[in-house]
């Protein structure tokens, strides 16, 4: 892995297509929120099969936790499209035949030559593509648990929600006096309806 993919550093922003062939990028994808970012060797490999599987029973509470999914794997479109349906998942999956991704981060899994994958990785990201955590998933034991993922993005959250807890001093104020820039997704909400 790139010497600069560590805790503190920022992810490059992938272009790439999704599983509707659409260019998608992944400060867009990102937006607000913090980010999980899996760095998948592809459909053929049992390993990410049972890791999506797991991370698929979990995307429900990342969907109301604010939290945003994307998988870049190395396979073509429609082994995209097999592997996202036969997961189960409803977050966004990229397309990285052309192993932008691998070469970039320089993370190729030399020991597989027939498949010519990228290193598992997950990462945690803060908005603005900061990177929280790392995970090394070449072994099974080293990808994150639904549990892994759940700590990191509350200390994320409560990094970066200034109404994680809604007794901090001065947020009530702000709330009767009409202020909601402290409340997420209030300021959208409060932009939308108008004056």
């Amino acid at each position: 892995m790139r010497a600069d993919i560590v805790p503190g550093g920022t992810f490059p922003d992938y272009e790439l297509p999704d599983h509707t062939e659409t260019p998608r990028k992944l400060s867009e994808l990102q937006g607000t929120d913090p980010l999980v970012v899996l760095l998948s060797r592809g459909h053929y490999c049992p390993k990410e099969h049972q890791h999506h599987l797991e991370l698929a029973a979990f995307q429900s509470q990342v969907a109301v936790a604010y939290t945003q999914m994307v998988t870049i794997a190395t396979d073509e479109h429609h082994e995209l499209q097999e592997l996202r349906a036969s997961v189960g998942a409803q977050w966004t999956f990229l397309s990285d035949p052309g192993r932008i991704v691998q070469k970039d981060l320089d993370i190729q899994e030399y020991t597989d030559p027939e498949h010519d994958p990228m290193v598992p990785h997950t990462l945690v990201l803060k908005p603005g593509l900061i990177i929280h955590s790392v995970y090394n998933g070449y072994w099974f034991w080293g990808r994150p648990s639904a549990e892994d993922l759940r700590r990191d993005l509350r200390d994320v959250t409560r990094e970066i929600r200034p109404d994680w807890d809604l007794s901090a001093p001065g947020l009530r104020e702000a709330w009767d006096a009409g202020d909601v820039s402290p409340f997420h997704g209030w300021d959208e909400r409060t932009a939308r309806s108008g004056p």
